[in-house]
């Protein structure tokens, strides 16, 4: 076994990691033990407490915040290429249980013992996203790992996002596998997509709200629809396929609207499927001045917290877009509010949506609740992995 550096805790402070923690703070290790400054970007590490008791095996980034992350507790299993192919064994049997279909997020970082990796299934083709220097090193031991479970056609890595710039990261996308096809086909709620497989955001799809679009479908039969950032036709497509009369899709990037217009096409919607080019708040308030009126609106933007600083302005943009999508309801119209902002709590969307309603004197009824899907599965002891926050309201007059 590997003879590695020890990175010492202060006193107490491992009583979170044996609570299920994986995370170590720059401001919880014992400096004079282990000066931080001593260890590369990225090394392997024993983490001990302050009696020099085995906690597990790590990796630490010096110059972050989050200084090291846990990634075995087992004395007897070091970090190493077996631990990665075992571990994505395990995500990959409960994704296999899960799903008829091979469209799906195989890695969802610590929730599957893999901190600072994600990775998203496109049937024969995967595309990673390593957030972490500690990761990074390892990068192509994940590679290899990958290869070995699934065989793929191809394995991209889409390290591009701006997470990595915390952990003094550069940013690169590549296909670390195979050769990968221009464009990603994938399989949800009924419908078929194709994705670039370099130009969407993040890994090229989100999967994560699959069932809250699912449940959605539930209220659209012969009624007017308009779906605000809808990015290439998560929300949409389903919605017509699922029998609404007319589907109004909103999105500020023209590739997505060309893309879901394709995607409706190979649906066979997209007769019931049109597009609207701009700024989510902009265009809606023109609407709001035409006198246009639906029944049912789609609310899933993107993070308007991104970070814990902008909780304050983000929640006035949820206010916002709720409230406006609410003047653009018929009378007992349905609306559909997500948010991806982990910062954002769901009691405090909730409100805000209630806020809004109350101002233009409306009554709301809480029809359903949701969350991120199976394949993002939570880990209890990281609150940051619960993200994902979706509601189904139904608007009526005071």
């Amino acid at each position: 076994m590997q003879n590695l550096a020890q990175l010492h805790l202060k006193k107490n402070e491992g009583r979170r990691l044996r609570g299920g923690h994986l995370w170590i703070f720059s401001n919880e290790v014992d400096k004079q033990k282990s000066p931080l400054p001593r260890f590369e970007t990225g090394q392997q590490v024993e983490v001990v407490d302050e009696k020099g008791k085995f906690i597990g095996y790590g990796y630490v980034n010096p110059h972050s915040l989050i200084c090291a992350r846990l990634v075995s507790r087992d004395r007897q299993h070091p970090i190493s290429a077996s631990l990665l192919v075992h571990r994505i064994k395990v995500a990959l049997s409960l994704r296999q249980r899960l799903f008829r279909l091979p469209y799906y997020r195989l890695v969802y970082g610590e929730s599957d013992g893999l901190p600072g990796l994600v990775v998203d299934r496109f049937g024969d083709v995967l595309v990673a996203q390593i957030t972490t220097a500690g990761m990074e090193v390892m990068r192509e031991a994940i590679v290899a790992a990958l290869d070995k479970v699934l065989k793929p056609q191809a394995i991209i890595l889409r390290n591009d996002s701006a997470i990595r710039q915390l952990e003094g990261l550069d940013s690169y996308v590549d296909t670390a596998r195979g050769q990968a096809p221009e464009m990603l086909t994938i399989e949800e709620n009924g419908a078929r997509y194709r994705v670039p497989t370099f130009g969407g955001q993040k890994t090229g799809w989100f999967f994560d709200h699959r069932l809250n679009r699912g449940r959605a479908c539930q209220y659209v039969e012969q009624k007017r629809v308009l779906d605000v950032f809808s990015y290439m036709g998560g929300w949409s497509i389903p919605a017509a396929m699922a029998g609404a009369t007319e589907v109004v899709c909103l999105d500020q990037s023209m590739k997505a609207l060309e893309q879901l217009g394709e995607n409706a096409e190979l649906n066979g919607v997209v007769d019931r499927v049109s597009g609207l080019h701009g700024d989510a708040f902009d265009v809606m308030k023109v609407l709001r001045e035409e006198g246009e009126k639906f029944d049912l609106i789609i609310l899933d933007p993107p993070a308007f917290i991104p970070r814990k600083k902008d909780v304050a302005k983000g929640i006035e943009a949820y206010r916002q877009i709720n409230q406006l999508a609410m003047q653009l309801l018929n009378r007992d119209g349905i609306l559909v509010s997500a948010s991806c902002s982990y910062h954002l709590q769901r009691e405090v969307l909730q409100g805000t949506v209630l806020k809004g309603a109350r101002h233009l004197d409306r009554s709301l009824q809480l029809l359903e609740q949701g969350h991120q899907g199976p394949d993002h599965p939570v880990h209890p002891a990281i609150a940051e992995t619960d993200y994902l926050k979706s509601f189904i309201f139904r608007v009526l007059p005071s």
